[in-house]
């Protein structure tokens, strides 16, 4: 499918021939087009930020990937997966996004398992900086992307321990926003965070898969970093993206789960290219996972202010199926079961809210969900077979150079799961 992505003054006159227009930055005004990033527009320009060119560009590029992974069906597809997507995309430096070309589709293809052409034309936004008087230049020293999940939790909780200052900034999500801000307020003495939402408006049902929503909460993150005044005076800016080394990786437990259900929204190697991209660009941000080569037990037991995590962890998110359990978590999805593990391997008390919380109960729902069996088949075939056979498959040792640390991570954090399913009566 074909899609045309500008604002709407551009959409009017450069849509013709497209299957699908995309407005940028403002609400579509016929029906039939996408439309997307009105909100965040609008908070971005209030702030008083001054934003980097290209970083404006990169979200433009990211606002139109989002567009695409939600109004184009799998199920459309060829193969019901596939799915072959054509961007054309206004932006502010369309021939410096034009030399990135293979390297952005190499990406997406990657993160989403798609076909992706990418093809970048003018007529980008750029907002006006704004007025002296009205400029606001943040005066943190780095940007943590912050989910209102256990990992970014952990991760902001120890960047304030250590005595960094993190800006905050967090995609809205339904059901997660107001404990974001509630967690922001307690870590340390107290973060800055700033909220966005790129509020897709699609003229049909959402595509469910949503492989590529990674992309948007890093150009965010980018975005803020290129405004703090460290970056403004030359100097570098760590962004870091919290996520625990297992589902970082997030092997397929089965053969059967190999494209649909192991998404790749934080891999090392789409994180490597992201960062590439970030380099080719003059971005002077570097993009850090301090918990790469650590479970999601290990990031518990080993967090700096383990009071805080005593009285908040259960608080957090991690659930696949959160807002479709009307805000509580299932128990039984793969990130449930991860979360689950981690507190059983921690020693403390889980005091969140399962739906689903006694799994050793051998029915459909329970013991025998999907979720529930293929993690215990994982980890069966793994002792069985021999972990280092077990892992080949799942990962790709030359897309990461020397992988030991990674197989690793995966076989503690396999056993963690096998833990706890064990503990669990689930056989």
């Amino acid at each position: 499918m074909k899609l045309y992505c500008a604002p709407l003054d551009r959409i009017k006159s450069g849509a013709a021939g497209t299957d699908l227009p995309v407005v940028l930055y403002s609400h579509a005004d016929q029906p039939g087009a996408v439309s997307i990033g009105a909100t965040a527009l609008y908070r971005l320009t209030r702030s008083g930020f001054t934003v980097a060119p290209r970083a404006w560009d990169l979200l433009s590029i990211a606002l139109s990937v989002i567009a695409a992974d939600t109004a184009i069906h799998r199920g459309e597809s060829p193969d019901g997966w596939t799915r072959d997507i054509d961007l054309r995309i206004a932006v502010g430096d369309p021939g410096f996004w034009s030399s990135q070309k293979p390297l952005l589709e190499s990406q997406l293809r990657f993160l989403t398992t798609d076909m992706w052409t990418l093809d970048f034309v003018d007529g980008g936004i750029l907002p006006s900086p704004p007025s002296k008087r009205k400029q606001v230049t943040p005066v943190q020293d780095s940007v943590c992307l912050f989910s209102g999940g256990l990992d970014s939790l952990i991760g902001a909780s120890d960047l304030a321990t250590a005595g960094r200052d993190p800006y905050l900034v967090s995609q809205v999500s339904r059901g997660d926003t107001q404990k974001q801000a509630y967690f922001a307020g307690r870590i340390g003495s107290g973060l800055k965070r700033l909220e966005l939402n790129h509020n897709v408006v699609c003229p049909w049902q959402n595509e469910r898969s949503q492989r590529a929503r990674s992309i948007i909460f890093l150009a965010y993150g980018v975005l803020l970093a290129t405004a703090l005044g460290r970056y403004q005076e030359g100097k570098p800016v760590t962004l870091y993206v919290c996520e625990n080394g297992f589902i970082s990786i997030n092997p397929a437990l089965t053969a059967a789960r190999v494209g649909s259900l192991s998404t790749r929204t934080t891999h090392p190697v789409f994180m490597a290219q992201f960062q590439s991209m970030l380099t080719a660009a003059g971005l002077n941000v570097h993009i850090e996972n301090p918990y790469q080569f650590k479970t999601k037990g290990e990031m518990l037991k080993e967090a700096a202010d383990q009071p805080f995590l005593k009285k908040h962890a259960a608080q957090s998110t991690s659930c696949g199926r959160f807002a479709h359990f009307s805000y509580r978590h299932c128990g039984r999805c793969v990130p449930c079961l991860i979360r689950r593990a981690a507190f059983h391997a921690w020693g403390r008390a889980d005091g969140t809210d399962y739906v689903y919380d006694d799994l050793s109960r051998d029915d459909l729902d329970h013991a025998r969900f999907d979720d529930v069996r293929s993690a215990a088949v994982a980890v069966a075939e793994a002792k069985a077979d021999g972990f280092d056979r077990w892992i080949r498959p799942r990962l790709t040792a030359s897309s990461l150079g020397d992988a030991t640390r990674y197989r690793e991570v995966v076989r503690r954090g396999l056993a963690e799961v096998g833990n706890f399913l064990s503990a669990s009566g689930v056989k």
